[in-house]
């Protein structure tokens, strides 16, 4: 972590995601969606900071993408699990995207995000009264 720079966030997805799966598994066709929400729960970490985004997940946690502001050109966000948790996707310059699933406190999260990039991304994500 470089000098200065604030932990906002720093966790995995909500729990409740891996709850509502579990359920979901008794149905027997979703078990691949609760082997997925397993996995997440297991090994995706979340680190929002004043300088970035840092998603660290893959099989065992062995995957680590950096984000940093200036790069985003919008954010999207879908409330999931009766708004308490929602997935982000971010979408950068290049126009790659990186999806954040099951992001607890999401609203507050894009909130903070959008504070820090640039009034042209602002526009894009929808964030009102921006300027």
């Amino acid at each position: 972590m470089a000098i200065n720079e604030e932990v906002y966030y720093e966790g995995g997805p909500h729990i409740g995601e891996l709850i509502f799966n579990i359920v979901l598994a008794f149905t027997i066709i979703c078990i691949p969606l609760t082997v997925g929400a397993l996995v997440r729960a297991l090994w995706l970490r979340y680190r929002i900071t004043s300088r970035r985004i840092s998603i660290t997940g893959g099989w065992m946690g062995r995957d680590r993408t950096d984000i940093i502001y200036a790069e985003i050109a919008k954010i999207v966000t879908v409330p999931r699990g009766l708004g308490a948790w929602g997935d982000m996707v971010v979408t950068l310059k290049d126009g790659s995207r990186i999806e954040m699933r099951a992001v607890p406190k999401f609203r507050e999260v894009f909130d903070y995000v959008t504070d820090k990039i640039s009034p042209q991304a602002k526009v894009a994500s929808g964030a009102v009264g921006a300027a």
